[in-house]
């Protein structure tokens, strides 16, 4: 089995950045050296300096598929997500059908399998009908076929709206997986728009997507599930987070209950309501992007730990949808291929250690999930990694989405990707996809029951 050596490499993980050398073997990392070791045959490539890390975990995308495939599918948007050194995926089940069964997450997995160019995995989807049966999954030994079960206590594509509370306690008692929840507050939002709609008639300007999707909205329901996950001991992860409040009321929930993990993306902490102005439907999602101070709360709270990962929250739609008025713009923006770059940026411009960048992009969500042998760069470990030059700057071009755009195109960012390997494969060289000898191996995620040597809260 060949050997491939990536000496004089600046190796960063969530722990420490040294300088050494890795070794690749077959689908693992065979070793990590501070010197050259002397492996006869081996391909010794020199990156001169050039940082390593793990390739990113985004247990955060919306690839469309099945039901919305002229918007993306797993095949072009994975690729796209390689390219942007995200070398493992978990995606959502607000797809149409949504992913609520096992059957559903087998046809995914079915296409994944076919079309992926990166590993894959899925999670399943709460309704008020479902928490039965989803137990069931857990109590059969079915749990490592999806990622965690996502809770949309706001509105969402289908009917998949969480409401009834004897629902939520049920789905908050549940033990060895992680209960993911999307967190609006339907009632406030039905009435903030409304109340828009009052003002401005169907005429909504882009402006009044925070106060519609307000602050409110994001705090209440965080504090409801914060509440219950302390009651019950839930393994909680509250994603995209998008305001001060909310950071603060994690910060201090972790007190009582250390399994209550937190995710944001990059969307909140590159852009503010400022920029509705300017970009309109290219800037709304849910939760909207808030302030400035909401922005600085977010950064500060990666830095010390209280939110764990980022999630690029993928969700692509076509450009002639995004140009509709307010009311008729779908909701989502499609960010994954520069999500890592981005983040590297921020970190730049805000003190954040690489440190913090490789732990919050590949180690903690491999520990939340409990996704065995990947998102370290460990022996043993399979080998998704990637190669960047941490200090080129470039601009933004043409992603590689099916909708064709990006909210990031032309921003100024640092960080390029030169080489990344999925699963031991280099798919990427120079920046370019690889072609010929060597061909992608992508494989479904592992889960491992959550609470069983995971990892999941090192830091």
């Amino acid at each position: 089995m060949s050997v491939t050596l990536l000496k004089n490499a600046g190796i960063v993980t969530g722990a420490s950045v040294m300088k050494g050398t890795l070794g690749i073997e077959g689908e693992f990392i065979s070793g990590i050296w501070e010197r050259v070791p002397d492996i006869p045959g081996a391909e010794v490539i020199d990156l001169d300096g050039r940082i390593v890390m793990a390739g990113a975990i985004d247990a955060h995308v919306h690839f469309r598929e099945p039901g919305m495939t002229r918007k993306a599918d797993i095949g072009s948007e994975s690729y796209a997500a390689v390219l942007g050194g995200v070398t493992s995926f978990i995606d959502m089940p607000n797809t149409s059908p949504p992913a609520t069964s096992l059957e559903a997450i087998g046809w995914k997995l079915d296409r994944a399998s076919e079309t992926s160019a990166a590993n894959y995995g899925f999670h399943i989807g709460a309704t008020n009908s479902n928490s039965t049966a989803i137990l069931e999954y857990i109590s059969e030994g079915k749990a490592d076929l999806f990622g965690g079960i996502k809770v949309f206590m706001g509105s969402s594509t289908g009917d998949m709206l969480v409401d009834r509370e004897s629902v939520l306690e049920d789905l908050f008692r549940i033990k060895g997986k992680t209960v993911l929840i999307h967190s609006e507050d339907e009632s406030l939002i039905k009435s903030n728009l409304a109340n828009a709609r009052k003002e401005y008639g169907d005429n909504i300007p882009f402006e009044a997507h925070p106060l519609i999707r307000s602050r409110e909205a994001c705090v209440k329901s965080t504090r409801k599930a914060i509440e219950l996950a302390i009651r019950h001991g839930t393994h909680l992860h509250i994603l995209h987070v998008s305001t001060k409040e909310e950071t603060e009321l994690i910060r201090e929930a972790k007190r009582s209950n250390p399994h209550i993990t937190a995710e944001t993306s990059v969307n909140y902490l590159w852009f503010s309501d400022k920029d509705y102005k300017k970009m309109a439907g290219n800037l709304k999602c849910n939760p909207a992007v808030k302030t400035s101070d909401d922005r600085d709360a977010l950064i500060e709270a990666i830095k010390d730990g209280t939110i764990d990962t980022i999630g690029s929250d993928h969700a692509p739609h076509l450009m002639e949808e995004k140009l509709r008025p307010y009311l008729e713009c779908p909701s989502g923006l499609p960010t994954i291929q520069q999500s890592l770059p981005a983040f590297l940026t921020i970190a730049r411009d805000h003190g954040l250690p690489l440190t913090r960048v490789a732990s919050a992009l590949s180690e903690r969500a491999a520990g939340i999930f409990g996704i065995e042998r990947r998102g370290f760069l460990r022996p043993g470990f399979y080998a998704d990694i990637v190669v960047i030059n941490p200090g080129k700057e470039y601009m933004a071009g043409k992603p590689a989405y099916k909708c064709g755009w990006s909210p990031y195109e032309g921003c100024s960012l640092i960080g390029e990707i030169e080489k990344i390997w999925v699963n031991g494969d280099l798919v990427v060289s120079d920046g370019k996809p690889c072609t010929g000898t060597r061909q992608s191996r992508p494989q479904p995620l592992r889960f491992r029951s959550i609470g069983q040597d995971t990892g999941a809260h090192d830091r």
